[in-house]
């Protein structure tokens, strides 16, 4: 945007045409400023308020392409109309090259104002454009950092609060731990023995989430890793000294990955209780994938569909179970083919997009 009255610092030796420019110029709503040489021009430049340079190339002293280099140095120049006597084609390319906005030959009689005052409008219209320019890139840059910091603070809120809540569901397992090891009724026990176990499932998640590199995924292998540890040092703990694990390091979203412990929590102590009624056995978890599908299985050697329903269970666990592969949209299945028992669960690597509702328009 062109300033109210523009101020002008002509820079030439020639005293005559620097009144001629001053006259001319003048009319056309500019304030003119005559400076006689380059060091002269500098000077005025140093303090300030000029808004559009134009510049003789020949004069004593400094001449314009060594004072034009001069005046692209200083911060924020004005732009700069290289004005000479001289049709020579070098220097005009020189000026240019040198930052100079626009070039003009001029004459001794002054009839080359008019096209000096078009070269000034439009040098003067090609700065504001590019001040606009840096001013937008300017806010586009403070804008960017300004949505890294907020972003760089919002990951460091979440992974405190998965911290706290990982660990303040920790605290909740080692209170049921404690209260299972001191029940003396078997029930009270496998109840809270197994409250115990779904409250770890979840705990791990945040844990896991807290020492992420990302926070909007989990390392499948290493959570469950982390589950079976803490099933191994359950009240059920010495039952469990054959429990293994075989996954491959595959990625997924942490409320998928609740769903996915809570049932392996679940299917695990449900081998540990009824598979060997004489003792202890294996009992083999493992995650890979197959094409699009993810399939995790729990398997153990034990009596198989040849073991009675044991009077004291409320069927709580199998209810769980199914909400959870609701929750995944994922199949449990029993292999038939195994002797013991092998729960299946299948499901997608990433969940199906949801549709979008459209709005129906009544007729």
């Amino acid at each position: 945007m062109k300033p109210a009255t523009p101020t002008l610092l002509y820079i030439d030796d020639d005293a005559g045409l620097a009144r001629l420019v001053d006259r001319g110029l003048t009319r056309a709503g500019f304030k003119v400023v005559h400076a006689a040489s380059g060091e002269e021009g500098l000077a005025r430049l140093a303090q300030g308020g000029i808004d559009v340079v134009a510049l003789d190339q020949y004069m004593p002293g400094l001449d314009g392409l060594e004072t034009l280099e001069r005046i692209m140095a200083i911060v924020d120049a004005p732009p700069v109309v290289f004005v000479t006597a001289a049709q020579d084609s070098a220097i005009a390319v020189t000026a240019l090259k040198a930052g100079a906005a626009d070039y003009l030959v001029k004459d001794t009689r002054g009839d080359f104002i008019p096209l000096l005052q078009v070269a000034i409008d439009g040098a003067l219209r090609q700065a504001a454009l590019q001040r606009a320019r840096d001013e937008a890139e300017a806010e586009v840059h403070a804008s960017r950092d300004r949505y890294a910091a907020l972003a760089a603070e919002r990951e460091v809120l979440l992974r405190e609060v998965n911290h706290r809540v990982g660990n303040s569901l920790q605290i909740i397992a080692s209170l049921l731990h404690l209260q299972a090891n001191s029940a003396t009724q078997e029930d009270v026990k496998a109840a809270l023995t197994n409250a115990m176990g779904r409250v770890a499932a979840v705990a791990q998640v945040h844990r896991r989430l807290y020492t992420s590199h990302d926070l909007k995924s989990v390392l499948l292998n290493q959570y469950l890793e982390a589950l079976l540890e803490d099933l191994r040092r359950s009240a059920e703990g010495n039952k469990m000294s054959r429990l293994t694990l075989k996954a491959e390091p595959i990625e997924i979203d942490p409320d998928r990955a609740v769903a996915i412990g809570i049932i392996v929590n679940e299917l695990v102590m449900n081998a540990v209780k009824y598979a060997y009624p004489d003792g202890a056995g294996p009992i083999h978890v493992e995650l890979h994938p197959e094409g699009e599908d993810l399939l995790v299985s729990i398997t153990d050697n034990g009596v198989g569909l040849n073991a009675k329903v044991d009077p004291r269970s409320t069927g709580m666990g199998q209810r769980i179970v199914s909400a959870m592969a609701a929750k995944l949209d994922a199949s449990a299945e029993r292999d038939p083919d195994h002797e013991g028992t092998r729960i299946v669960l299948r499901f997608r690597r990433v969940p199906p997009a949801t549709p979008k509702p459209t709005n129906a328009v009544a007729g």
